[in-house]
């Protein structure tokens, strides 16, 4: 059992494996994609942030998952290269992941499971955000619907200390 952020590991979309523990210092937003999905726009906005705010110490992570409607099609370097083509993503595409159920990622389960003592509730959504600071910790989740660019003063909170 997980017992921190940090000692879960992930992929990125290439396959090479990471361990969160890699981001400490950085503030991280973690985000599930769906390249089907009718939010999957927001991808623009967090290229923004992350180019305006990478400098900072800001690191964004998006799983792409199909568990919503089968609205992600794409193996995760096939939705990289959607993502980075359709939208400019130069931000880290990860693996391919399930966010719900009994096949959770790791790290989404660790997000979801009230270890951090905010959150209690599955994923219920595409493109629902993960606010984490510089130490590890959840800082807060955003629902789908939530703009990325509504996040900004959240961000640059965290980031600012």
């Amino acid at each position: 059992m997980k017992t921190h952020l940090y000692d879960i590991e992930v992929h990125d979309a290439t396959g090479t494996r990471l361990r969160m523990e890699d981001f400490a210092g950085k503030v991280v937003l973690i985000v599930n994609t769906a390249s089907e999905c009718s939010f999957r726009n927001q991808l623009s906005e967090l290229e923004f942030l992350y180019q305006k705010y990478r400098d900072e110490g800001l690191e964004i992570l998006v799983f792409p998952s199909d568990d919503f409607m089968n609205s992600e099609p794409l193996d995760a370097q096939a939705a990289k290269t959607h993502y980075r083509n359709e939208y400019g993503v130069t931000f880290r595409v990860m693996e391919k992941v399930e966010v719900k159920g009994d096949g959770i990622h790791p790290l989404f389960k660790y997000l979801t499971e009230g270890r951090s003592g905010l959150f209690t509730n599955t994923v219920k959504w595409n493109f629902t955000k993960f606010l984490i600071s510089r130490e590890g910790r959840i800082v807060n989740r955003f629902p789908p619907q939530k703009s990325p660019m509504s996040l900004e003063e959240d961000v640059k909170n965290v980031l600012r200390g």
